[in-house]
């Protein structure tokens, strides 16, 4: 390739799973920080030893949402507290720069744009940043589904000089004129412009299938050829099983796809960076094994 790629991790909650820590819904990968945060150690270990040159920290789940209002109010902040100093230890242990990436989540639901309050938001929000600016290299809001929770992220941080990764999720199927759209039926070239004028550092797509990626990275660099900024694209892609994508965020165990192992994910990769993307990672079910063969491909 001819420019360098930032290779990012790839998902917490199976790579947990599979490491066989504690794990099921509603608490997904929040429960391993309850139960046995050593998974969550050695789970950073083995993306970094795959080559992950940025690293994100496991406050995911720690919301409502997932563990509940009572829990939340009692254990949330030690819990992302713990999430942020798993990650940074990991980090500083690593022998090489990686960086540490402080996961900003959808607060009030994944995937649901609906539920986004920006007054219910604004305390949960404030909590996830106030345990995090300690660890934080960088902020990355990921799973964004919609404009109005993308602007409410940049207006929390107003004044904090750490880069700012905005990540958004996309509908699982293209438009009939083939083009992607957030989860919310909003534009990409809305939420690249939007990005741009709050100052991000990065624009990404998360947490949607592999299929719809190619074309969001490249309405993003045709809408970036027309503005004065630069931006960085980024992609991070699950693995679900595109039959089960009409879940909701919370009712069980989505299954994972058969096709989307290190070397199918990377032919999907190369497309993603030949069509303008320079961060590359995985999102659910993308594993230490895929991020191997893409820090090892992708920048040789």
């Amino acid at each position: 390739m001819s420019k360098e790629i930032i290779i990012l991790d790839g998902g917490m909650g199976r790579e947990l799973a599979r490491r066989g820590a504690p794990f099921r819904q509603p608490e997904w990968s929040a429960l391993a920080l309850m139960e046995a945060p050593h998974f969550v150690r050695q789970a950073h270990d083995a993306f970094i030893a795959a080559g992950s040159q940025v690293i994100t920290t496991n406050s995911y789940a720690v919301v409502p949402f997932h563990i509940g209002e009572q829990r939340f109010a009692e254990h949330g902040p030690r819990l992302i507290r713990l999430a942020a100093s798993l990650a940074r230890d990991a980090a500083n242990a690593a022998g090489h720069p990686v960086s540490v990436a402080a996961s900003l989540p959808p607060v009030l639901g994944s995937y649901r744009p609906d539920l986004f309050n920006p007054e219910q938001a604004r305390k949960l929000m404030q909590v996830m940043i106030e345990n995090q600016r300690d660890a934080a290299d960088l902020w990355l809001a990921e799973t964004l589904s919609s404009l109005a929770e993308a602007h409410f992220v940049a207006e929390m941080l107003n004044g904090d000089d750490r880069p700012l990764w905005l990540a958004f999720t996309l509908n699982d199927e293209l438009t009939p004129s083939g083009r992607a759209v957030l989860r919310s039926g909003e534009a990409v070239s809305a939420a690249v412009s939007m990005a741009v004028g709050c100052g991000a550092e990065a624009i990404l797509f998360n947490c949607s299938r592999i299929e719809v990626m190619t074309s969001a990275v490249c309405e993003a660099q045709e809408t970036l050829q027309s503005l004065t900024r630069p931006v960085a694209i980024g992609v991070y892609a699950n693995a679900f099983d595109p039959s089960d994508a009409k879940h909701g965020a919370n009712e069980g165990l989505s299954e994972m796809r058969k096709d989307t192992g290190p070397q199918s994910y990377l032919t999907f990769a190369r497309e993603w960076v030949t069509s303008g993307a320079s961060i590359i990672g995985g999102c659910c079910g993308i594993g230490p094994e895929h991020i191997a063969v893409l820090s090892k491909t992708l920048n040789n």
